[in-house]
């Protein structure tokens, strides 16, 4: 029986609003015995996550959630690829990250011009300071920026935004006034990055990004034609069918399957499944 887990959780270092400290220890106050620290395009908190975990009792998967490029689709989206088991410490990595992350810091620039050219004021002073820091920022850093500033509030009222999801369902997501995909990395490149730091590379949250099963299952394919290790067919949105669905292509691919909360703060719920962690768990 696999331990219990959650294989993608996210501090202060990239979207979540709790220390990699913080979250390591609410995790072992939760009973959880394998933790994946997977912040976006950075691995600045594994380190501190990995020293907590000691301490309280938890194994740190160092982690890290890639946003990627899926080039081969009929129409260029944007995905991402989780890495487990990734040499943190080492230049393979931390080079592959810094390219990344100067993508990732570019595009959100350009989504933050995107808000002011449809009406928005924005309080950019948490951006401008995790720049300052040398931290990612990302969509709920400018939601934030948005919901923030007393110029919007009668307008977001309107159109009944009153947190960072609505704000980021709103404007920030594919097909939305706001949203700009990035250039780099292509998934490829993700799975070819995560390998390359002696990781394992899990698509994830399939349902999150698409919703028609026949192209999730096409897009699977293509993903295990490119070396990726696995898939995140447990999630805390995705329902029995879309479970099993790709519980079940994944065993005839011989591939992973992972799951997680998602955590990114307190208010994130928690579950424990039955998955193949494969050399994850080990």
């Amino acid at each position: 029986m696999a331990p219990r887990f959650d294989l993608q959780a996210h501090s202060t270092h990239s979207d979540g609003v709790l220390s990699a400290e913080e979250v390591v220890t609410r995790a072992a106050d939760a009973g959880v015995e394998l933790l994946a620290l997977s912040d976006h395009d950075t691995i600045s908190g594994v380190a501190e996550a990995v020293e907590t975990g000691k301490r309280v009792g938890v194994e740190v998967v160092p982690a890290v959630e890639i946003s990627a490029v899926d080039d081969g689709a009929a129409t260029a989206r944007e995905l991402h690829i989780l890495g487990y088991r990734i040499d943190y410490t080492g230049p393979p990595m931390t080079a592959r990250l810094e390219e990344f992350l100067a993508d990732r810091e570019k595009r959100t620039l350009r989504m933050r011009d995107a808000l002011r050219e449809v009406g928005f004021d924005l309080d950019e002073a948490e951006i401008e300071q995790r720049i300052a820091e040398g931290k990612p920022i990302g969509r709920p850093h400018l939601a934030g920026a948005v919901l923030r500033a007393p110029a919007n509030a009668e307008r977001l009222k309107e159109e009944d935004i009153d947190d960072v999801g609505s704000l980021i369902r709103g404007y920030l997501i594919e097909g939305k006034p706001a949203f700009r995909l990035r250039e780099t990395p292509t998934v490829g490149q993700a799975v070819e990055a995560i390998h390359e730091a002696g990781g394992v590379a899990i698509w994830a949250h399939p349902f999150w990004d698409i919703s028609d099963p026949g192209e999730v299952l096409e897009s699977l394919q293509r993903f295990h034609d490119l070396g990726i290790d696995g898939v995140e067919a447990f999630y805390i949105t995705h329902d029995e069918a879309q479970t099993r669905l790709l519980a079940d292509r994944a065993a005839e691919l011989g591939m992973l399957t992972t799951g997680s909360a998602d955590f990114h703060g307190p208010e994130n719920r928690q579950f424990g499944i039955e998955p193949n962690l494969g050399p994850i768990s080990n």
